[in-house]
């Protein structure tokens, strides 16, 4: 993913060099981890690649203002939950859009038979790290309670970060937590049958 740095103005407090150091040095080493949590709110390569590059310009415009030493990943994590969740208003309030030229293009072309099975190599990268039945029923899951599952059992987050990153109180994390492990259970309980688990 190549990432392009925003024109807009940077707040007063480092040279162009400390920037770009503290940049490469601290939030770039997160870059596959953010592309994850994209992908698994979004549900689609484009839209979280799209996600992280916004989070990733954010990140640069607003340097300023992350604290050195303190949890950079939860920062960079913070930024593009809440870019997702102003995206997500900003869509759900438009009209569906269709691209009637790309419909045409796609129906006349001689591809089109071969176009009911296309391979992501990310998506199922991503999939493939914690299995497909436990992909498919995270997947299913109501985005909150997503996102509580994969910053504390995938990404390892404490309770007081997750807290920061979702703008709520550490008892709503353990609670909403909570929930969604047992919405999660229920899902793989057939699953976990068919495997020989006692469920």
């Amino acid at each position: 993913m190549s990432l392009v740095m925003s024109e807009a103005p940077i707040k007063e407090g480092y040279t162009d060099d400390q920037r770009y150091e503290i940049f490469n040095r601290e939030f770039m080493p997160h870059i596959d981890s953010m592309y994850n949590f994209a992908f698994r709110l979004t549900m689609d390569e484009d839209d979280a690649n799209d996600l992280v590059q916004d989070t990733y310009l954010k990140s640069f415009r607003f340097i300023s203002s992350f604290e050195q030493g303190t949890n950079a990943k939860a920062w960079l994590f913070r930024i593009l939950k809440n870019s997702f969740i102003n995206d997500y208003r900003k869509k759900s309030k438009q009209p569906s859009k269709v691209d009637y030229q790309e419909v045409e293009t796609t129906y006349n072309s001689e591809e089109a038979a071969d176009a009911s099975y296309t391979v992501d190599l990310r998506a199922d990268a991503v999939q493939d790290l914690i299995g497909d039945e436990v992909a498919n029923a995270l997947n299913s899951l109501p985005v909150d309670f997503r996102t509580v599952i994969i910053l504390c059992d995938i990404e390892g987050f404490t309770y007081e970060e997750m807290a920061k990153i979702l703008d709520i109180p550490i008892g709503t994390v353990r609670s909403r937590l909570h929930r969604a492990r047992n919405l999660l259970k229920d899902k793989l309980k057939n699953y976990a049958g068919s495997m020989g688990y006692d469920a």
